[in-house]
């Protein structure tokens, strides 16, 4: 329990100054901060993509998408790299 609320504490602390706030992507401003677990840019919700193998929050910069027989896919790179 300690965890999660020592998580919840540091998720809602703003980045120190000079750090910019906006998505990394579309170069919004993020209200929920969520970080690409790949590049640790920030990404808003709009930009946010989950990985299709193992649900990674990745942004579209770090993100291979595989068009396969089946559909696309979204992959981050370690996943990508078992699918080639």
């Amino acid at each position: 329990m300690g965890f999660f609320v020592c998580l919840f504490f540091f998720s809602q602390i703003a980045p120190p100054m000079g750090v910019s706030k906006a998505c990394s992507s579309c170069v919004r401003t993020v209200d929920i901060k969520e970080v690409c677990t790949q590049c640790d840019r920030l990404i808003c919700q709009h930009c946010r993509k989950l990985c299709s193998c193992c649900n990674a929050v990745i942004c579209s910069m770090c993100c291979t998408i595989d068009y396969s027989d089946v559909g696309e896919q979204v992959l981050c790179s370690g996943c990508s790299m078992f699918e080639v």
